[in-house]
């Protein structure tokens, strides 16, 4: 499977989920690629020292002599994961691919020369839908959606939607959404319950049961260059990102 997590709003947890959904899929034995392809980085810089690497995968969507297999770095502390490192250069990639016809293939057909290494490949996107997201929307099998438990949380879905179906008709029909996921849900509250409710309505049964609640443990991970469950492995945190792994594995 090539899992796409992506939603062109910021801070619905894409991030938190790559890191720690590939952690939880290597800490089952699987062979797990996470590749960050937002130019902010913080999916690399949890398991990678980033000031250490030579290459990213800005430079294997661009360089000629450069490919996918010779970026990826295995992670700290983490075993069965490798990840494909981003950089501020990803930043570039909208400029440096325009015009080019096969600018939405790129790391589909970089995928090819490593994929059978890998059970399981996570994409972490940019908050746009741009020519990045859309790379990865055509080099994937399936999408996951993150939704923020707050107001507007569906604002720009029929958007992400109209992309996603685009992709669909066009450049890769074998691709399906996983799934919603609803992040940073507090269970006390009407809102987060509303928004629960509103979000079945769109997506009906692809929501997943698991929800990902608000968590200091989650919010200080990244910056121990961590997943949750060698940070804190016994919060809740870790708790649902297992419980996720597990549904992700049974919708597969």
């Amino acid at each position: 499977m090539i899992l796409a997590i992506t939603n062109q709003k910021g801070g619905v947890g894409k991030t938190t989920t790559a890191i720690n959904l590939a952690a939880a899929l290597a800490g089952k034995g699987l062979r797990t690629l996470l590749i960050d392809l937002d130019p902010q980085a913080n999916s690399s810089m949890s398991f990678v020292d980033v000031h250490q690497v030579e290459h990213s995968v800005y430079d294997a969507l661009i360089e000629p002599d450069v490919h996918l297999p010779d970026i990826l770095v295995p992670a700290d502390k983490v075993d069965n994961l490798m990840v494909a490192p981003s950089s501020i250069a990803l930043a570039k990639l909208e400029a440096s691919l325009m015009g080019e016809l096969d600018s939405y293939y790129r790391l589909m057909d970089e995928l090819k020369r490593t994929r059978r290494k890998f059970d399981y490949v996570i994409i972490d996107t940019p908050p746009t839908l741009g020519i990045i997201t859309v790379n990865a929307l055509v080099a994937a099998s399936h999408v996951l959606i993150p939704i923020q438990s707050s107001y507007f949380a569906l604002e720009g879905t029929d958007d992400l939607l109209e992309t996603i179906g685009k992709v669909k008709r066009r450049a890769n029909p074998r691709l399906q959404i996983l799934g919603a996921l609803l992040t940073l849900f507090d269970k006390r509250t009407l809102l987060s319950r509303d928004i629960r409710r509103q979000v079945k309505e769109v997506f009906g049964d692809k929501v997943f049961k698991t929800v990902i609640s608000k968590s200091v443990r989650l919010e200080e991970s990244p910056a121990y260059r961590e997943p949750i469950f060698s940070y804190a492995p016994r919060s809740s945190g870790a708790y649902q990102y297992y419980k996720l792994s597990e549904e992700v594995l049974s919708r597969v």
